[in-house]
């Protein structure tokens, strides 16, 4: 899987970048470009759903415990969340246990936003892995784990939340 190579090991005149870390690279850019499309149709972002993910799995949680599972400084999730707000899909409450926190719920349309996801994650991954069998989808998601722990990469978590958004 290799490029063909030329004179002093440069890949060939005409010849294609055809590397492991090319092509995953360039298969995450179509994943991430077509998921985006599909949660765009329910009016949010890959990002969005992400967050929400984390909320959801944690009614009530705080933006710093938020902030610790991302990697990111708080001021970075108080950006975050505030966009979430803003499209009426979070709600802060202050805490009953400590008024000097914010608690973080879903409201009744992020609620509706995550009930679409049990049918389009799967629909989106079947999209992306069309050309595998079972056992290939197997093996190359446990690859892709191993990959990802050798790397120190936070499980279920984008690393694109470190980023500040454009």
């Amino acid at each position: 899987m290799s490029t063909p190579a030329g004179p002093a090991g440069e890949p060939a005149p005409g010849s294609r970048p055809r590397g492991i870390a090319f092509l995953l690279s360039q298969v995450g850019a179509h994943a991430a470009q077509r998921f985006a499309e599909r949660v765009g149709e329910l009016g949010v972002s890959p990002s969005d759903v992400g967050l929400l993910r984390l909320i959801s799995a944690e009614p009530g949680r705080s933006q710093r415990s938020l902030a610790e599972d991302l990697g990111v400084v708080p001021s970075r999730v108080v950006a975050l969340v505030d966009a979430l707000e803003r499209k009426g899909l979070v709600e802060r409450r202050r805490s009953p246990r400590d008024r000097r926190n914010q608690e973080l719920h879903l409201t009744a349309e992020g609620a509706r936003v995550m009930a679409a996801m049990p049918s389009l994650a799967p629909a989106h991954e079947d999209e992306i892995c069309a050309p595998l069998d079972r056992e290939q989808r197997a093996l190359l998601a446990s690859l892709l784990e191993a990959l990802a722990a050798h790397h120190a990469l936070a499980p279920g978590v984008h690393p694109g939340y470190r980023r500040p958004s454009s």
